[in-house]
C-alpha cells in the first residue's frame, strides 16, 4: 500500500480579487491566502506520512515580483525533504518555462519533468511510474499527451497533465485532449491541472481535477485544497482534503414578502448564518445576493449605498466567524421598473436604460468599452488594487442595478413632489 497526494494550481502569492467592503487590515490579512494554503499542503504531506505528492502545474501565477516567492516555496519543500517525501511536479500556462524569468535552485527532493519531452520517473521501490510533461511556454496548443509512453507493465501509472482537457467551457484550450487519448496509455491514474473546480471527470482510469488550493475571487467560491490518494493492491480510493484559509460563498436572499429594509436584514443575517454553516470556523467572503419582487423594491433603490452597508453589516453580525462582503447584487424589479411611468427627461433615461439592459449587443459593447479602460488602469496602478475584469454578464448585472437605482430616485422624488 502506498498514498500520495495530488494537487494543482497553487498560484502562489496571486491575490484576492474583488474584496470592496473591508479596511487596510482585512486587505493585509487574506493578501497571504495562497502561501497559508501551501503551507497547510506540507502540514497535511506530512501528517498523513504520504509517499510522494505531485503538483499538476500552476505552481506560481506568472513571473516573480522578487524573489521571496520562490524562496518560501522553497522553505515549503524542505520542509517536504526533511520528511522524506518527494515531489513531482510539471509546470503550467502561468509558470511555464518561458514564463518565469527569475530562478532559484530547488530542493533536491524536487523532480521538475522537462518541457522538452515527456518524462518518466520510475519509484521502484513502490512499483510506481510518474510521466510528465511541462509547458516550454504559456500558449501551449498542441496535444501533448501524444507524445507520452505506454504505461510500464506491473507499476502502477501516474500521468501528471496541466489541460483543459476537451470541450471544457470558460477555460483556455491549453494542451487539449480528449479522455480516449489518457485511456490509450494504460494508465492508472491521471494527476490533472488548469481546472480550478474539483472534478473527478472518470474512474476508470481515474482522471481527476484537484481544483486550486485556495479560492482567490468569487467565481472560484467553495472548499479548496487537494486530493489524497491511497491504492492497496488494486484498491483506488480518493479523499477530498481542504487547505483554503480563506473561502468564497455565493449567498442569495429571498425577499419576496418583505416590506422595508427593517424586514431585509433578519433574512440577510439568517441567509448567511444557513451559508455558513456547512464552513465552520475559516473567514468567509460572500457576494450576497437579493432576490425578488417585493413592494419595498423601490424604496431600498433610493439610498443603495446606505442599504449596502446595512447588508454588509448585517452579515458580519449573522456569524461569528469572519465574513467579508465582495459585493451585494439586488435583482431587477422588472413589473416595478415597466410600472412606473415618467415624463420627459427622466422617462427617456430610463427607456434607454432598459433597452440596454434587454440588448445583449449592446452589453457586449459595453463590456468591451469597460474591458478596455480596465487595462488602462492596470498599466497605472499595481495590479492587487486594479479593479477585476469586467464581462458581459457584469455589464448586464450592472445596467440592471442602475435601471432600478434610476427609477427608484425618479420615482422617490416625484413622491416628494421634487422637480
Amino acid at each position: 500500500m502506498f498514498r500520495f497526494i495530488h494537487c494543482a494550481d497553487i498560484h502562489l502569492d496571486s491575490p484576492m480579487r474583488g474584496l470592496r467592503f473591508v479596511d487596510d487590515s482585512v486587505i493585509d490579512s487574506v493578501r497571504g491566502a495562497t502561501r497559508r494554503a501551501l503551507e497547510n499542503l506540507v502540514e497535511l504531506c506530512i501528517q498523513e506520512k504520504v509517499d510522494f505528492l505531485v503538483i499538476a502545474g500552476d505552481v506560481f501565477d506568472g513571473d516573480w515580483e522578487d524573489y521571496t516567492t520562490g524562496l518560501f516555496f522553497n522553505r515549503c519543500m524542505q520542509k517536504l525533504d526533511a520528511a522524506d517525501i518527494p515531489v513531482y511536479l510539471i509546470r503550467g500556462n502561468h509558470d511555464a518555462a518561458s514564463v518565469l524569468t527569475r530562478h532559484l535552485t530547488l530542493p533536491g527532493n524536487v523532480r521538475v519533468f522537462s518541457e522538452r519531452h515527456p518524462e518518466t520517473v520510475r519509484i521502484d521501490a513502490l512499483q510506481v511510474a510518474v510521466h510528465g510533461q511541462s509547458f516550454a511556454v504559456r500558449d501551449v496548443t498542441e496535444n501533448l499527451v501524444l507524445g507520452y509512453p505506454q504505461a510500464v507493465p506491473g507499476y502502477f501509472n501516474i500521468g501528471i497533465l496541466h489541460t483543459g482537457l476537451a470541450g471544457r467551457e470558460g477555460h483556455a484550450r491549453y494542451a487539449p485532449c480528449q479522455l480516449d487519448d489518457l485511456r490509450a496509455l494504460g494508465y492508472n491514474y491521471w494527476a490533472l491541472g488548469h481546472i480550478h473546480q474539483p472534478e473527478i471527470v472518470l474512474s476508470e482510469p481515474w482522471v481527476v481535477y484537484p481544483g486550486n488550493v485556495q479560492g482567490r475571487h468569487i467565481r472560484e467560491a467553495g472548499e479548496r485544497g487537494c486530493v489524497l490518494v491511497t491504492v492497496d493492491g488494486s484498491d483506488v480510493t480518493l479523499e477530498q482534503k481542504a487547505l483554503d484559509v480563506v473561502r468564497w460563498l455565493e449567498v442569495s436572499c429571498d425577499i419576496e414578502d418583505v416590506l422595508t429594509l427593517g424586514d431585509v436584514l433578519p433574512t440577510v443575517k439568517s441567509a448567511v448564518a444557513q451559508a455558513a454553516a456547512p464552513h465552520p470556523g475559516i473567514p468567509l467572503c460572500m457576494r450576497i445576493g437579493l432576490k425578488g419582487s417585493t413592494p419595498a423594491h423601490q424604496f431600498l433603490y433610493q439610498d443603495v449605498e446606505q442599504l449596502t452597508h446595512e447588508i454588509v453589516n448585517a452579515a458580519q453580525w449573522a456569524v461569528s466567524q469572519p465574513v467579508y462582503v465582495e459585493r451585494v447584487a439586488v435583482a431587477p424589479n422588472h413589473a416595478g421598473a415597466a410600472s412606473f411611468c415618467a415624463v420627459g427627461p427622466s422617462d427617456s433615461l430610463t427607456g434607454v436604460l432598459q433597452g440596454v439592459a434587454e440588448d445583449r449587443t449592446l452589453q457586449t459593447a459595453l463590456a468591451e468599452q469597460l474591458s478596455s479602460w480596465h487595462r488602462l488602469l492596470l498599466g497605472r496602478m499595481q495590479e492587487q488594487d486594479a479593479p477585476s475584469p469586467v464581462d458581459a454578464t457584469d455589464t448586464r448585472e450592472l445596467v440592471r442595478q442602475a435601471l432600478m437605482e434610476v427609477t427608484a430616485r425618479l420615482q422617490g422624488g416625484a413622491t416628494r413632489g421634487d422637480t
